[in-house]
């Protein structure tokens, strides 16, 4: 099979190009590549056909970057490679390029490698979309996910219980899961609603657990992926979920709006997730109503357990609050509450507890 080749213009003052030059060749192997380029191997297998992304490094008096997959990363021709890539358009003026000259450098590909795979799966997609819109605006109503987390903190901190089989940062978590049964026990435990990883490459899941474990239970349910075209919206409400996740950090400002606005069209709520000021303001532009604070940083996986707390301030009233990532227990559940969030999304230290329903029902009471 080809491999898939991430092309690189350098865009550098002088001096500066092998420092560049060495901070993406951590990242990926070196292949040839044309003239006015460098060529880096990404991966082995997006599809039968070479699938070409360009990246332009560049560099300025504070930072060295990158235009990557998580912020400006444009898919290229899958038959040949740019030969004078321009840099694509970015998010906007005020969006900071990824640092690469720290020590987390070399993992900085976790972002790029999941997007990546997921925007050649989309554009590889023949269905017509209208059709697919169309239908799931006819199927049965929703549960319900923001007015469930409202209702549940009222009386305590919301948890959104993940389930949640391996991830590409820590591997195995529990592999061998049953989705239905871990799903009751989060139930049983108190759980406002559910979240289930959908991604198999990456994360081990799949549509069928998300549809076994909401047929387990009658809590909204969630679809944890990665979402980047229309499509994924749609199959979300076809596979039987009650929310969609939209992750400001992968999407552009069109994107992002026109996925939220397709996803209430057809009766689903939107979880959109953001990591900063800027991408809040993003997520309210486009009419938010549940926002999650993300203090996994998508591009290291490193967690900032301080993150959601200084973001806490910052958001409005009248949005429903999720901090997300880093809750490891009752003590995090609780500081997370007094800083105002509804809700939290927890996956690892639930689904990795041998009392799944117990550890939920920890995180539940610990702001009471």
């Amino acid at each position: 099979m080809p491999k898939t080749a991430v092309f690189a213009k350098i865009t550098a003052k002088p001096g500066q190009r092998d420092e560049l030059r060495a901070a993406l060749a951590k990242m990926f192997p070196t292949v040839a590549g044309e003239e006015g380029t460098e060529a880096y191997v990404l991966h082995d297998d997006l599809g039968d056909d070479n699938a070409v992304w360009m990246y332009e490094l560049y560099a300025d008096d504070e930072a060295l970057g990158v235009h990557s997959s998580s912020d400006a990363m444009r898919r290229r021709s899958s038959r040949s490679a740019p030969s004078s890539p321009n840099r694509p358009p970015g998010r906007g003026q005020g969006h900071r390029p990824r640092d690469l000259s720290g020590p987390s450098a070399p993992v900085a590909t976790y972002l790029d490698r999941i997007l990546a795979a997921h925007r050649a799966s989309a554009a590889g997609e023949s269905r017509d979309l209208g059709p697919l819109v169309e239908s799931a605006a006819d199927l049965p109503p929703t549960r319900g996910f923001g007015d469930a987390l409202v209702a549940a903190a009222r009386d305590g901190l919301a948890v959104i219980a993940e389930v949640k089989r391996r991830s590409p940062s820590k591997g195995d978590l529990h592999a061998d899961l049953d989705p239905a049964s871990v799903a009751a026990a989060y139930e049983a435990g108190g759980a406002a609603c559910l979240s289930v990883l959908t991604d198999g490459e990456f994360f081990g899941g799949s549509p069928d657990d998300l549809r076994a474990a909401r047929g387990a239970v009658s809590l909204p349910v969630l679809r944890k992926d990665f979402t980047v075209s229309g499509h994924d919206v749609v199959d979300a409400r076809a596979m039987g979920a009650d929310c969609v996740l939209l992750i400001a950090a992968a999407l552009d400002d069109a994107e992002l709006r026109a996925f939220h606005d397709l996803a209430v069209r057809i009766g689903l709520d939107v979880l959109v997730e953001i990591h900063d000021e800027p991408e809040l303001e993003r997520a309210l532009a486009v009419g938010a109503t549940i926002v999650g604070v993300n203090q996994r940083d998508l591009v290291t996986f490193e967690v900032d357990t301080d993150r959601a707390v200084r973001m806490a301030p910052l958001m409005p009233e009248g949005v429903v609050r999720v901090a997300e990532s880093g809750v490891r227990g009752p003590a995090d559940a609780a500081r997370l509450a007094e800083a105002g969030y509804h809700a939290v999304l927890v996956g690892e230290s639930v689904v990795t507890a041998g009392d799944h329903a117990g550890a939920v029902a920890a995180l539940r009471t610990a702001a009471r």
